[in-house]
């Protein structure tokens, strides 16, 4: 059965990384300021809150998927801002990943910036002559044990 749901389509991740990073924080802020549980719309038709399983987002926990953006690294002050924002018809705009983390840091990069694969891996060396291009199908499938 479809349901009408607000003009803002809260989708609330609540799995373990962005429970243990807030979530439930965020669930309990959104509640309160909208004057809704989870499944509910606001009577002037702006917001519906939904909890649901994992957005992918786990690195930037906790966050929430509202209708096609992504919000992340929230807290229940950002999280007042941005329903705030939403609810002056401007909500923040994406950051150019397309997704918006709440704290200023851009994408799911640390404070500092990258400190990891920042120039991709040289390709594994492989040994000339090492194969001759005649495979035999039977003896392949004995060194795979089958």
């Amino acid at each position: 059965m479809r349901q009408d749901v607000g003009k803002y389509f809260i989708h609330l991740c609540g799995t373990t990384p962005c429970m243990i990073c807030g979530s439930e924080d965020i669930k309990r802020t959104i509640g309160q300021h909208l004057g809704i549980k989870e499944g509910e719309t606001t009577p002037d038709g702006l917001f519906t809150l939904r909890e649901v399983e994992c957005l992918g987002s786990c690195a930037n926990a906790p966050m929430v998927h509202l209708n096609d953006d992504y919000y992340e690294c929230l807290s229940p002050k950002s999280t007042i801002e941005l329903l705030e924002a939403c609810k002056a018809g401007m909500p923040p705009m994406m950051g150019k990943w397309g997704s918006l983390p709440m704290n200023g840091q851009v994408s799911c990069e640390g404070p500092i910036g990258k400190t990891s694969l920042i120039n991709p891996p040289a390709p594994p060396l492989v040994k000339e002559g090492r194969f001759d291009g005649n495979v035999d199908p039977a003896s392949v499938k004995k060194r795979m044990a089958y």
